[in-house]
C-alpha cells in the first residue's frame, strides 16, 4: 500500500461494504470500489489489489483516498467533472436568438440548424439547444387570417349570442357546404395495421368524381341535416333550404348561421328568404368561417371517414357520407361555446396593430 494511506473500516462500514459486494443488482462500479476498500482494510498491497480487481494503480489510490475522506457514501457517487468543451457564452446565445428572428442570408425562407451553425460557427446541436431554451421553432409556421370586416364586433356578438343564449321556441342551425369532395380510389390495396407496422396506403390515387355536401348542424341538439349534390350553386342551396323547411318543425323560428359565400346572398336566395319569414340569416364576419359550428362537423367527417377512405365511385362516396350522417344523428352532441368574445375582439385588435406596425 502507498505510504500515508491507512484505511480503518468499522464493523458497520464492513457490513455495508460486504452487502454491496454481494448485491447482484448494485452497479458494478460500486462493487469494485467496495472490493478495493475491503482488500485495503485486510492489509493487501496495491499490486495484489490491482491483480484481484483488474484496476490500475491510480484507480486504486483514488478510491482509497475517497473512502478515507468521505467514507462509504463517497463510493456511491462520482465527482462532477468539467466538460471537455467549454460552455458557450451568453453572447453567442443572444446572437443566435437575434439572427433567428430575422431573415436568413441565403435563398431560404427560414433558418435551419445547419445554416445557423455555419453562420455563427458552432455545432448544430448547440443551435438546437439554444432554440429549445428560448422557445424558438423556426421550422414551424402557423397560418392566420385577420378579419377586415368593419362590423366584426357586432357580427361576432350576434353569432355567439345564438350559441350561448338562443331564442326561445327557435332552432339555431349552422349551415355551410363542403365542396369538391373527391371519390378517391387507391392504385394498390394497402396493408392492414399490425404490431410494429402502421397501416399503409399508396400515395397516388384514382379520381372517380366529386360531390358537394350541404349540411345544417343543429347547435342545440347536435343533429345534422345533410344532402349531397353535384354542384354548389344557388339553385342547389335553395333546394337544400327547402329540405330544411320540410324537416324543421313548422311552428319554430329558424336562425341560420352562414358565411359570406356569394351563393348565400344570391338575389334568388333573398327572395326565398322573403317568402319564408320564419327563417333569419346571421352572417359570420368576413374571413371568420371558424365561427361557424358546422366546420367542426366537417373536420370530423374528413378526419374519421374521408381522409383514409377508398371510394370506387361517387355513389360509394355519397353512401359513406350518408352513413356517417346517420351515425352522428344516432349519437348527437350539442355544441357548446366556451370562448370569451371580448378576448377574441382584443386579440384581433392586437393583430391589426401588429400588422400596422409592420406595414
Amino acid at each position: 500500500m502507498r505510504s500515508g494511506i491507512f484505511i480503518t473500516v468499522t464493523s458497520s462500514d464492513r457490513l455495508r461494504l460486504e452487502t454491496l459486494v454481494r448485491d447482484r443488482n448494485a452497479p458494478q462500479k460500486q462493487v469494485w470500489r467496495a472490493e478495493i476498500v475491503l482488500l485495503s482494510a485486510d492489509g493487501f498491497g496495491t499490486n495484489e489489489i490491482m491483480l484481484r480487481t483488474g484496476k490500475s494503480k491510480t484507480c486504486v489510490w483514488r478510491w482509497q483516498e475517497r473512502f478515507m475522506q468521505e467514507g462509504f457514501e463517497g463510493l456511491l457517487r462520482d465527482k462532477t467533472r468539467p466538460s471537455r468543451i467549454p460552455p458557450l457564452g451568453a453572447d453567442v446565445a443572444a446572437r443566435v436568438v437575434a439572427l433567428t428572428q430575422g431573415d436568413p442570408p441565403a435563398e431560404a425562407t427560414h433558418w435551419t440548424a445547419t445554416l445557423m451553425a455555419k453562420r455563427v460557427g458552432i455545432s448544430a446541436s448547440s443551435v438546437q439547444r439554444i432554440w429549445r431554451a428560448h422557445g424558438l421553432q423556426p421550422h414551424r409556421v402557423r397560418q392566420f387570417k385577420l378579419s377586415n370586416d368593419p362590423n366584426f364586433v357586432e357580427k361576432l356578438h350576434d353569432v355567439v349570442g345564438l350559441y350561448v343564449d338562443p331564442p326561445a321556441h327557435a332552432i339555431v342551425l349552422s349551415v355551410d357546404e363542403k365542396s369538391q369532395i373527391q371519390a378517391l380510389d387507391r392504385t394498390q390495396p394497402g396493408l392492414p395495421l399490425k404490431k410494429g407496422r402502421a397501416a399503409t396506403m399508396t400515395h397516388d390515387y384514382k379520381r372517380n368524381g366529386t360531390t358537394t355536401l350541404f349540411a345544417a348542424f343543429d347547435v342545440l341538439e347536435g343533429k345534422v341535416i345533410g344532402r349531397c349534390m353535384q354542384k354548389h350553386r344557388h339553385q342547389e342551396f335553395i333546394r337544400f333550404l327547402n329540405q330544411i323547411e320540410a324537416q324543421v318543425p313548422a311552428k319554430k323560428a329558424v336562425h341560420v348561421i352562414l358565411d359570406n359565400y356569394a351563393t348565400h346572398k344570391h338575389p334568388k336566395v333573398r327572395k326565398w328568404l322573403d317568402r319564408h319569414p320564419r327563417f333569419t340569416f346571421h352572417f359570420t364576419p368576413t374571413s371568420s368561417s371558424w365561427l361557424n359550428a358546422v366546420e367542426g362537423f366537417f373536420a370530423k367527417l374528413s378526419k374519421r371517414r374521408l381522409k383514409r377512405g377508398v371510394f370506387r365511385s361517387v355513389r360509394e362516396l355519397k353512401a359513406a357520407i350518408n352513413r356517417f350522417l346517420d351515425e352522428t344523428n344516432n349519437d348527437p352532441r350539442p355544441f357548446t361555446w366556451t370562448a370569451d368574445p371580448d378576448k377574441i375582439v382584443a386579440a384581433v385588435k392586437r393583430g391589426h396593430q401588429l400588422l400596422d406596425s409592420i406595414h
